[in-house]
């Protein structure tokens, strides 16, 4: 396998790590600030202001998701194809930015879906290029590191992002239990601004990375054939597997957001939760990333998965508000454990030559999955109860863990 970026010695490193590593994550984290401003309370807005059936909002989440995931197929493969992985971050970047603005025109859901879709194309043309790139930016023995220090600072965007958030809320509508037009439109003007310094950074201090590249290796993209996954090794075709069985019960956060105030929350309390959420994601992060260097990452994901589990079950057994901020705690937990190492261990699976590619698979398996899981999960919450689509993620993750620790190998 190769291993990235020959000038990585002579380069000034930041934290230990390659520059390449600290600047994505700056990009990530003044992203996350303007996407969770502007984004993270769409399903309250959607609920409270236009009216939105569940089904819908599933839909919605759904949708944007597997658009996504399309996308991150095609940029990954073709990142590998031309050797470039910051040309296609740019540009997914730059479509997200010019996108964000436009919701504070919105009147109606099929609006919603326009921008949202829009949104997440720029983001599935971006992403797999960008965990590319960031893991050409590290060494092997440094991976779960640097996708955790990323990760963290991603997530610490996140939370500065719903800080601002919670004291607009406060400030224009104070404690109510629905969100408010006036409070939307001030959360999308002010969101808009680190969407465009994001992008920014990424254009001026972003290198692109030096790889070796690999003859004989096809870049051809034929999925029914078989084509595009050949050559991976069976373990990533295995962990794919497991991964979509664990998204189909992982159905947009959309969910946990209404659940909250299903359970009688108030927007301020609901965005205060994601605030939790976040500040515990970022501060496992990095930890969790650096004990998959350790122990490896299969064991430090079927421990995520398995919190994951416990979370769900407790959401859908929850009868109280106070319950629901410990299962926040308790979701930002299983993120911070289970994200950066997930993407760790793709590239730990696959040559280097065929990263853009692998990441590809990997998010487009995710995001394509999300579709029917959420679409199921809209549906579970209006026929059955709104506890139902916590059931059913809370079993296939046990499923998922079963498949992770009897199937793959370190």
């Amino acid at each position: 396998m190769a291993e990235p970026l020959g000038a990585e010695a002579s380069q000034r490193r930041v934290w230990g790590l390659n520059p390449n590593v600290f600047f994505l994550g700056i990009t990530s984290f003044l992203t996350d600030i303007s996407s969770e401003m502007i984004f993270t309370l769409l399903p309250l807005f959607l609920s409270n202001v236009l009216g939105t059936a569940t089904t819908i909002i599933g839909l919605i989440g759904g949708l944007s998701e597997s658009t996504d995931a399309i996308f991150r197929i095609f940029s990954g493969w073709l990142s590998d194809k031309i050797g470039k992985r910051k040309p296609l971050a740019v540009l997914g970047y730059g479509i997200s930015t010019l996108a964000k603005p436009f919701m504070y025109l919105v009147t109606s859901w099929s609006g919603v879906l326009a921008i949202r879709f829009t949104d997440r194309l720029g983001k599935g043309i971006r992403t797999s290029p960008r965990d590319a790139l960031l893991a050409d930016s590290v060494s092997a023995k440094e991976r779960g590191k640097g996708f955790g220090l990323h990760r963290a600072m991603d997530t610490s965007g996140a939370v500065l992002g719903l800080a601002l958030a919670a004291i607009i809320v406060y400030l224009v509508q104070g404690g109510g239990l629905e969100l408010d037009l006036k409070t939307y439109k001030w959360l999308v003007l002010l969101g808009v601004i680190p969407a465009v310094l994001a992008l920014l950074v990424l254009i001026i201090w972003v290198r692109e990375g030096e790889r070796k590249r690999v003859s004989g290796y096809s870049h051809s993209i034929d999925l029914t054939g078989g084509r595009f996954s050949g050559g991976f090794d069976r373990r990533f075709k295995l962990f794919l597997l497991v991964m979509a069985v664990f998204t189909l019960g992982n159905s947009s956060d959309f969910f946990v957001i209404l659940r909250a105030q299903n359970l009688g929350s108030p927007v301020i309390h609901v965005v205060l939760m994601l605030v939790l959420f976040n500040i515990t994601y970022a501060a496992i992060s990095l930890p969790a990333g650096m004990l998959s260097d350790r122990m490896g990452r299969r064991r430090v994901i079927t421990l995520g998965w398995f919190i994951y589990a416990l979370v769900y079950l407790g959401f859908a057994l929850a009868s109280s508000k106070w319950q629901v901020w410990l299962l926040f705690a308790g979701y930002g937990i299983y993120y911070g454990i289970v994200e950066g190492v997930a993407r760790a261990f793709v590239a730990d699976l696959v040559p280097a030559e065929k990263r853009g590619t692998a990441y590809g698979l990997y998010h487009g398996v995710v995001g394509l999955t999300l579709l029917p899981a959420s679409l199921i999960a809209g549906w579970l919450w209006q026929v059955i109860n709104p506890a139902a689509p916590f059931f059913l993620g809370a079993g296939l993750a046990f499923l998922a863990m079963l498949g992770m620790m009897l199937l793959i190998r370190e």
